[in-house]
Order: C-alpha cells, then sequence, then structure tokens
C-alpha cells in the first residue's frame, strides 16, 4: 500500500517527540514493502524552532541518518490533490492546520479512494478541547488516539464514531542499548520545561532529588526559562540544551539512571498513557524510575520494567537504592527492554496499524504494491 503521513514535521524533532515514532513506523512499514511518505508545511513550528536553533546542519543530519525516510514540504491546501491521488491511506496528525484537515477530508468526501485516518499524539482534547471540536472531521473513516483513556474522550465527544486506540512505541533500530563513551554520571533526563505543565513536578522529582544526593547528573531539551536553567545550577545539574533524537540513546548509555516526570494533563485528565520518553528509556536498556502516572492499560510492569514512587522524598531514597544496587539496576534494565521487545516497538505498531485499516475496509491484499 501507499501510505502518506501528514505531520507537523517528520525532518525536525525540536519539541516533537512524535517525530520519532512516525520515523520508525514509517521505517516498519516499508520493510513489509509498503511505501511511505511524510508531507510537513514549509513553516512548521518545530522546524522553524530547529532551524533556528540548529542550523541547517540539523535537517542535513537528518537525511544522513534516514536516507530511506521521504519528507515533502507542502504550502497550501492546492498542493494536496497529486498527493491524495497517489495514497492509499493518508494518516492526517493532529497538529495539522484545520483548513488543511479540512481540506483533505474535502477530497475525501468528493470521491477520495484512499482511506483517511486522524491521528491524536497529544492531550489537546481534554485541555484546549476547542481546537480538537473545531476540526472538521466529518468525512474522516476513524481516529488513532495514542491511549485508551483519549479514543474514550473522542467517543463521548461524538468527534468520531470509529477511534482506536494507538499506542506510540520505540524504534528499536534507533533506541537500543549503546556501550558507554565515558565513564558514566550518575542521572540523566532528556524532556522540555516547557509551558508550566509540569514546572512543579520537575523541582520535586528531578532537580531537587538530585541536589539531595549529589548526583553528577544531565539534563537535555529545550525551553528552558531562566529560572528553570537558575534552578538546575544551583542543583549542580550540567544542562545540554537540544539534543537531536537519534542522539538520546548515547546519552543514555553515559549514565546509570533517567527518569519519568509526566505532564500534569496526562497524569490527571488522560491517565494511563506514557509519553515517548518510558518507549525510549526501556528500549534502550537504562533504567527507568518513574513520577506519579497510572498505567490503567497495563502496557508495562511496574516494579518489574520500572520503578514508580509517589512523591519526592520517595523518589530520593529509589534513587539512592538503586544506584547502589547495580544488580537490581541491571535486572530492571534487562526487564524494560524485554517489554519493549515483545510488546511496544515500531514493528508491532505497524501491524496493528494493517490490522486497523482491515477494521475501516482497507484490507492490505486489496491494492497492488
Amino acid at each position: 500500500m501507499r501510505f502518506t503521513f501528514f505531520t507537523h514535521s517528520l525532518v525536525s524533532d525540536w519539541n516533537h517527540g512524535n517525530a520519532h515514532f512516525l520515523r520508525g513506523v514509517m521505517r516498519a512499514l516499508q520493510a513489509q514493502g509498503h511505501v511511505c511518505r511524510a508531507m510537513e508545511p514549509a513553516d512548521g513550528w518545530s522546524r522553524r524552532n530547529l532551524l533556528a536553533e540548529c542550523g541547517t546542519a540539523a535537517i542535513a543530519a537528518f537525511h544522513a541518518t534516514f536516507p530511506d525516510l521521504r519528507s515533502e514540504i507542502y504550502t497550501s491546501a492546492e498542493d494536496l490533490d497529486p498527493v491524495l491521488e497517489d495514497s492509499d491511506v493518508v494518516i492526517v496528525h493532529e497538529w495539522t492546520e484545520p483548513e488543511i484537515v479540512a481540506a483533505i477530508g474535502g477530497r475525501r468526501a468528493a470521491g477520495g479512494r484512499f482511506t483517511l485516518l486522524f491521528h491524536d499524539t497529544h492531550h489537546r482534547a481534554v485541555s484546549a478541547d476547542d481546537d480538537i471540536r473545531g476540526l472538521d472531521l466529518s468525512a474522516y473513516d476513524g481516529v488513532l488516539a495514542f491511549g485508551e483513556a483519549l479514543r474514550e474522550r473522542y467517543l463521548e465527544a461524538g468527534w468520531s464514531s470509529q477511534v482506536f486506540t494507538w499506542h506510540e512505541a520505540a524504534d528499536d533500530t534507533v533506541f537500543r542499548p549503546r556501550a558507554a563513551s565515558q565513564p558514566p554520571r550518575d542521572l540523566v533526563w532528556v524532556g522540555n520545561w516547557g509551558d508550566g505543565e509540569r514546572s512543579e513536578e520537575l523541582m520535586e522529582y528531578l532537580v531537587r532529588p538530585v541536589a539531595d544526593l549529589g548526583l553528577a547528573a544531565t539534563v537535555h531539551g529545550v525551553r528552558y526559562p531562566p529560572e528553570a536553567r537558575e534552578a538546575l545550577t544551583a542543583a549542580g545539574i550540567d544542562y545540554r540544551g537540544p539534543i537531536a533524537n537519534v542522539d538520546v540513546p548515547r546519552s543514555f548509555a553515559d549514565h546509570r539512571v533517567t527518569v519519568h516526570v509526566p505532564r500534569r494533563p496526562y497524569v490527571e485528565a488522560l491517565p494511563g498513557i506514557p509519553t515517548i520518553r518510558v518507549f525510549e528509556a526501556l528500549a534502550c536498556g537504562i533504567p527507568l524510575v518513574c513520577a506519579p502516572w497510572e498505567d490503567r492499560e497495563g502496557l508495562f510492569r511496574p516494579g518489574t520494567d520500572y520503578l514508580a514512587v509517589k512523591d519526592g522524598e520517595e523518589m530520593t531514597r529509589t534513587l539512592h537504592a538503586l544506584l547502589s544496587d547495580p544488580e537490581r539496576a541491571k535486572e530492571l534494565a534487562r526487564n524494560g527492554r524485554d517489554r519493549i521487545a515483545q510488546r511496544h516497538t515500531c514493528r508491532h505498531r505497524a501491524e496493528e496499524l494493517i490490522a486497523i485499516l482491515e477494521t475501516t475496509g482497507t484490507p492490505a491484499g486489496e491494492v497492488a504494491l
């Protein structure tokens, strides 16, 4: 089949973790014999910020790292017709501009011979529901939601009658254990401060435990305001700015433990949905300690694949115990890596997508490759 993904960006992962997942799914589908391409806006927010902060070398690095991935630029709805005519399946990400969402739906309603799915990997359906409510999804064949709580939200709101849970996952051809390049530091955290959605949580579950334990810690990410950088410096944390997604496994390899600090909307309004960072860390075989989140869907095994804590004091105790027990750390890392390999790779999600398409009336065998 011929897949087209309308994404915020495939090339840029600046504050855009979904790029990792889409890259992995496209590569997995291509390995099965399908044809994939991505369409991204010429002036998307992530791409624009990547260029401003890292320059054109970052774009060149993407193409050098992923020569098998095809991403094209569009500037308006007028660019869509040739692309849609050449597609069997079109998947539109929820960060796509509303007029493009509507235009693609209009082509489908006018007799487009492609299956059309909307893909949601964010919390706007609960934190800014007017943004989603205002989208015209009437001609879409279904919605792919990255967690069961989000699927239920779409159904309850009546935004679509066919909604499928399609979790994110790890591209384990990229996210896998690596050899350390230096004597390991204690702790690394990869993520963005951004928007005040977890500022207090980052202080409780990352900054203060590191300071209290005197850990050698590293932080990578963007959108850190001056007060956040000051807090990291005061805690003795080495803030190293942005990191390309493909370089994250190397950073994990150079540290002994990492933590997961979910944004508040995921904990309070969309419980049970892990972000992509959980999949990435476990795939890389680094022990993971999580601030509170409820794995309602049983994706992982708390206490076996990762450790869960209920407050900052327990985070401090758990990090100290784990860093003092190398065998326990190895066991935890091994279990988490095995869980990813068994259930949560992009190959698994590609297979699930094909099964979903059969449900929507697009059997894989109907279209010649």
